[in-house]
């Protein structure tokens, strides 16, 4: 049996790797990583920086670790709907194998590649691991999606027995004979247009590993207490490991579940709305597209770009908000706590539309993720699923009074508010005019209080036509 494994960006690890065990145990074994224009284009990639260099890093560590098991990763350039039916056809190959997406647009490219496949009577398994459940598998008893998380999270953990991890190859062997290709180096970020970003947590697999062990050993005893901290580095930083699959959701599933305490529970449940997320979007793949409540379409969103650009560059004059923007941009990465302010400070307070939000975190995240990044905006604009009250407004100052009391978050990202007096951080306008002088912030871009009051008239009209 001769297997191309396709390595697809989400998959960039060799332990618990599903397709490459089942491989290397029937025969031959081609493992394929193709540099599709889609992400790789220099003009496309420029614009998904932070991610991009955390995938070239994982993609030369992934290389770097097939060829010490004794295979080579074959790095082709092309459209992989393209690449790969004439590569498996050119070697002669009897499958394909690869992990599932659950994007709407790596289904049909998985709908066509199959359909090319076909023709030349090549089979194309998919595995499931993206996700613990396969996505639709988790059903309401009248065999529909659930809407809200709390149930969803009981039907996922009726069904969810122990998480074993596969371990990696001991060894695998070489390329078959007569497997030749063009292929090319992994890119270098500067024949993409890139500057290397020394703020980015660095990727691959080993690197993934160090980061769930300083979690499990520093941080996950107190995670039920630090999580929603903006001042302290309480949550996992596991996100980009788990969006390409450095790490699998198995591999942190069953270390956490292991590991045990009090804040292993919490963080299992947000692996959980992970989950939810992913499931939806299988569901209904047109979220990326439209409001999940029907009810929020052509909603009378404000066409504002003075204040877009000071809420995308962290000039709002709130400093959470301004400091989640700067965050973003500097080094990939938004604390929970203040991703949730920041979305819904943009489609609530300033009532500009949460899809522009939506897209820009998608291409600054070094973990942006389809699924998981939709849901979340959808959720804090209010038109999302699950019990989020479309009429609940997140205070910047009183979330960051309440999680960033000593404004130490705000301090690091929001350098000039360093002069501000500790009793004011979270409202500089309250110094007086002229202490403010001397750290030169700007003032409140709108009044908490007045855009609550247009944000519910403005909803109220909508949701009552």
């Amino acid at each position: 049996m001769r297997s191309l494994v396709w390595f697809r960006g989400k998959d960039l690890r060799v332990a618990d790797h599903a397709p490459l065990l089942e491989a290397a145990a029937s025969g031959e074994v081609i493992p394929l990583f193709v540099l599709d224009p889609f992400f790789f284009a220099p003009e496309r990639a420029r614009k998904l920086p932070h991610r991009m260099q955390f995938l070239l890093e994982s993609l030369g560590q992934l290389q770097a670790e097939l060829a010490r098991l004794g295979s080579r990763l074959l790095i082709v350039p092309g459209r992989s709907v393209d690449v790969v039916p004439r590569l498996a056809h050119q070697w002669r190959v009897d499958r394909v194998l690869a992990y599932r997406w659950s994007e709407p647009f790596g289904r049909e490219r998985d709908r066509r590649v199959v359909e090319a496949l076909d023709r030349e009577g090549i089979a194309f398994r998919l595995f499931e691991g993206e996700t613990l459940l396969p996505p639709g598998s988790v059903q309401t008893g009248q065999g529909g999606m659930f809407r809200v998380f709390t149930p969803f999270a009981r039907a996922c953990a009726a069904r969810l027995g122990p998480q074993v991890p596969l371990a990696a190859p001991a060894a695998l062997p070489p390329l078959p004979a007569g497997v030749v290709t063009q292929d090319v180096p992994p890119p270098s970020l500067e024949a993409l247009g890139l500057s290397p970003n020394a703020r980015i947590q660095p990727g691959g697999e080993q690197q993934a590993r160090i980061r769930l062990a300083a979690f499990l050993e520093d941080r996950l005893d107190r995670y039920h207490q630090d999580r929603d901290r903006m001042d302290r580095p309480g949550t996992s930083r596991l996100s980009a490991d788990v969006k390409f699959g450095t790490l699998s959701i198995r591999q942190v599933w069953q270390a956490v579940s292991a590991h045990g305490g009090p804040g292993a529970a919490p963080f299992l449940n947000e692996l959980l709305w992970r989950e939810f997320s992913h499931h939806l979007l299988w569901t209904w793949p047109d979220l990326l597209e439209r409001p999940f409540r029907p009810a929020f379409a052509g909603f009378p969103w404000r066409e504002d770009p003075a204040a877009w650009e000071a809420w995308r560059e962290g000039r709002t004059g709130y400093p959470v908000v301004d400091a989640a923007a700067r965050q973003l941009l500097g080094e990939g990465f938004v604390h929970n706590r203040a991703r949730m302010v920041a979305a819904s400070f943009l489609a609530k307070h300033l009532l500009v539309d949460w899809r522009l939000g939506e897209a820009h975190y998608l291409a600054w995240l070094t973990d942006g993720d389809w699924a998981q990044n939709n849901a979340g905006w959808q959720w804090s604009a209010g038109c999302g699923c699950d019990a989020q009250p479309w009429f609940r407004m997140f205070n910047p100052v009183s979330q960051g009074l309440k999680f960033d009391p000593d404004g130490a978050y705000v301090k690091r990202w929001v350098p000039e508010l360093e002069g501000c007096p500790a009793a004011f951080i979270h409202e500089p306008w309250k110094v007086p005019r002229e202490q403010r002088r001397r750290f030169h912030y700007p003032e409140p871009i709108v009044d908490h209080a007045f855009a609550r009051a247009r944000f519910l008239a403005a909803a109220k009209a909508h949701l009552a036509r």
